[in-house]
């Protein structure tokens, strides 16, 4: 009680927030060398790890990054931290504070500790109620994806010289009745380079070729429909496969359309389709708005609207997430193909723009809106190399477009085998390299074989007309 006395309440106040800063410092002030030493070991422990954990491998780091256990993991030690931080802190205080002081000083002190644990507990609160989030939404978007692909590879792409991924933009607005993909895409990714192609089917496209099996023979001359009378295009297909269950038998509700879509758009292009992502474009706008917006170049003024209400004037804008949806899907005064080469464009911008100064301050509200937006197949245990190959694409990949619209191709009456020797040039560059591709890919091919014989005898369309050309080139910028 005497040492308890000789301590001002200033003083006791500063070896409580001693202690805050190195665990330990009230206690052997007082006389407690053993709990103190152990707790000044403890701390020294724990921050040596905190700082060593940004110099640990790099593969390991990404790993435990998008593991679900690992984050549930970082949720509790974060709630446990911040409870044992406050703790030393209140223990401290009770250990220093001066006896015989009057009520109001009473008062102040422990005004003063209870801020002083706040402070102390709050980052670890942050963390983990970020991690929490977090895990939430990677469990959201990619929980259903099969995990065995991926394990025990060191490098999931080896013997794997291009990485297919469908890109899908599903529109479904409050006067649609389900899910309609507008935007189709495969990203074919070089795993070596990260050059990419982006191979772009309308949607619009009629007459689709249909995988093997009860779809087949549903549409043996390719998607119609729902009767003779529907032209049956493309961005249909996603919708009457879960409208269908017995098109695609033993799939489960939710994964019927990319079940059907998928073999469709492979058999299509004539290449595989290894993963694919939906985003819902309603959420996609919360997306941007997540992001702080995304800056483009606007060539000439695009009005949109029901009643062209609104105007996305000419010049560089940066885009709140209404606007940018705006100008990917609006047609006023254009047409589906242009519309597509603004989405091209928009996903060039928000590619460039999604550095971690952007990123990291707005976790939440992206996680919260990815967890609304995004669906896919990716399995987590992938989302490393997945890092890893983007990082690639940005650094060093050059991403062309090659859509498949007029005049290489007319949407109500296709040429499928000139669609897939097109795609199959503009990944491979002729037929030395294509020998080279995986079985997979002469599987998809093989599977669409009647279309292409039915359209072998038609006139191709100009070479230039069939080039992947650079975003680099098309985008203003």
């Amino acid at each position: 009680m005497a040492r308890r006395r000789r301590h001002g309440l200033g003083r006791a106040l500063a070896l409580t927030a001693a202690s805050a800063l190195v665990w330990g410092v009230a206690h052997l002030r007082t006389g407690r060398r053993l709990t103190g030493a152990a707790l000044l070991a403890s701390h020294t422990l724990l921050a040596g790890l905190v700082v060593s954990v940004p110099f640990g491998p790099r593969p390991e780091l990404l790993r435990l990054a998008f593991s679900p256990g690992w984050l549930a993991f970082t949720t509790a030690a974060g709630l446990l931290l911040a409870a044992v931080w406050a703790g030393v802190v209140a223990r401290s205080w009770f250990l220093v504070r001066p006896a015989g002081l009057h009520a109001p000083a009473r008062a102040a002190g422990a005004c003063a500790v209870v801020l002083l644990c706040l402070a102390v507990s709050a980052p670890f609160l942050v963390a983990a109620h970020a991690a929490f989030l977090y895990r939430g939404a990677l469990l959201s978007i990619f929980g259903s994806a099969d995990h065995a692909r991926a394990e025990g590879r060191a490098n999931p792409w080896a013997g794997l010289p291009r990485l297919n991924v469908l890109l899908l933009g599903g529109d479904a607005g409050r006067n649609r009745f389900g899910v309609r993909t507008d935007s189709i895409t495969l990203a074919s990714i070089d795993t070596r380079t990260g050059d990419t192609v982006l191979l772009s089917l309308p949607r619009n496209l009629e007459r689709v070729p249909m995988p093997p099996g009860p779809a087949l023979e549903r549409f043996p001359d390719g998607f119609t429909g729902d009767g003779p009378m529907t032209p049956g295009m493309l961005n249909e297909v996603y919708q009457y496969a879960e409208d269908h269950p017995e098109v695609v038998p033993g799939v489960p509700p939710g994964r019927r359309g990319p079940a059907l879509l998928r073999p469709a758009v492979e058999a299509a292009l004539g290449q595989p389709v290894h993963y694919h992502v939906l985003v819902d474009m309603r959420g996609f706008a919360r997306l941007i708005d997540a992001m702080g917006g995304v800056e483009v170049v606007i060539p000439e003024d695009i009005a949109y609207g029901a009643r062209d209400e609104g105007l996305l004037p000419a010049g560089r804008h940066r885009l709140s997430g209404t606007q940018a949806l705006w100008y990917g899907r609006s047609r006023t005064g254009s047409d589906d193909y242009t519309r597509m080469a603004r989405q091209k464009c928009l996903m060039r911008a928000m590619a460039r723009q999604a550095e971690p100064y952007r990123i990291l301050p707005r976790f939440q509200q992206l996680a919260a809106a990815a967890r609304r937006t995004v669906s896919t197949d990716i399995p987590p245990s992938l989302l490393p190399a997945f890092l890893e190959l983007a990082e690639k694409v940005k650094s060093r990949g050059r991403i062309t477009s090659l859509p498949f619209v007029p005049p290489l191709i007319t949407s109500a009456d296709p040429d499928y085998g000139l669609i897939r020797a097109r795609a199959d040039h503009a990944l491979w560059g002729g037929e030395a390299k294509a020998s080279h591709k995986a079985a997979a890919t002469r599987k998809a091919a093989a599977s669409a074989a009647p279309t292409a014989s039915a359209n072998a005898a038609r006139p191709s369309a100009s070479p230039d007309a069939a080039r992947p050309v650079s975003l680099d080139e098309t985008c203003p910028s």
